[in-house]
C-alpha cells in the first residue's frame, strides 16, 4: 500500500506567513475579504479546484454528514451550489437547515469556514445554470436517482444510454429533480496557518446583545468581528 509522506508535504508548504492582522483587513466585511482569498487562490497553480468546499449538514435525528461540492456563485447574501434535490444533503437541508461550508487551500494554507442557512433558489436559476452546463452532465444528472441504491453500475449505463436515445443527439434535455440552494452566511471564520502553531483565526459574526465590547468589534455591514485563540 502506497504511503504519503506528510513530512514532506508539510515541508513542501512551510514559508513563513505574514500575521494575519485586523489593521490589515482593508475592509471590516466578511464577503469582501473571502472574495479576496477567493481571487488568491484562483491564482494559485497548486490549488485545482478553489471553489470545492466540504458542506456539512444534520439529519432530523441529529446524525452529522460531510461531503466535497463546488461552489458556483458567491452572491451579494450568501454562496450558490447545485445538487440533485433527492440527494441525502438536499434531505437533510428540508429538515435542518441550518449548515457549514468549509474551504482549505493548503497552498495558502488558509481555511474558511461559513455557517448558516440553506434554501432553495428559484426554479427559474437553476433550469438556466442547468442548461449551461455540458450535455453529458446534463445526461448524468437526469440519469442518476442519486444517494439511492442502485443494482450496479450496468444499472446506471443503460438509464443514461436510454436517456441519450430517446433525446438524439439535439433535444433538449429536462430539468431533473435537481437545482440550486444558496447559503445565507451568519458566520465567518478566516484561518491563516502560522509555522509556530500560532495561527490566526478571525471570526465575522452577526452581533449578540451580551457581546463583549472590549473584544468584539463593530465591521461593515451590519457584521462584528473578534479574534479567537487558535
Amino acid at each position: 500500500m502506497a504511503t504519503v509522506d506528510l513530512t514532506s508535504l508539510r515541508l513542501k508548504y512551510r514559508s513563513e506567513k505574514d500575521k494575519f492582522l485586523e489593521e490589515n483587513i482593508s475592509v471590516k466585511e466578511p464577503f469582501h475579504l473571502f472574495k479576496s482569498w477567493l481571487a488568491e487562490a484562483c491564482e494559485t497553480p497548486e490549488i485545482l479546484e478553489p471553489n470545492a468546499f466540504c458542506l456539512s449538514t444534520v439529519s432530523k435525528d441529529g446524525l452529522p454528514s460531510a461531503r466535497f461540492v463546488l461552489m458556483k456563485g458567491v452572491e451579494a447574501d450568501g454562496i450558490t451550489f447545485f445538487t440533485n434535490y433527492g440527494s441525502r444533503k438536499a434531505q437533510e437541508i428540508e429538515s435542518n437547515k441550518n449548515v457549514a461550508a468549509t474551504f482549505y487551500w493548503l497552498p495558502l494554507r488558509r481555511q474558511v469556514r461559513i455557517e448558516g442557512i440553506a434554501s432553495k433558489v428559484s426554479r427559474e436559476v437553476s433550469e438556466e445554470y442547468f442548461h449551461q452546463r455540458p450535455r453529458a452532465s446534463q445526461i448524468g444528472a437526469a440519469a442518476s436517482p442519486q444517494s439511492q441504491p442502485i443494482p450496479s453500475r450496468d444499472y446506471l449505463d443503460k438509464i443514461e444510454s436510454e436517456l441519450k436515445e430517446k433525446l438524439g443527439p439535439d433535444g433538449v434535455v429536462p430539468l431533473p429533480n435537481w437545482g440550486g440552494y444558496i447559503i445565507r452566511p451568519n458566520l465567518f471564520e478566516f484561518w491563516q496557518g502560522q509555522t509556530n502553531r500560532l495561527h490566526d483565526r478571525i471570526i465575522f459574526r452577526l452581533p449578540k446583545p451580551d457581546d463583549d465590547k472590549h473584544l468584539v468589534h463593530n465591521g461593515e455591514n451590519g457584521w462584528v468581528y473578534e479574534r479567537q485563540a487558535p
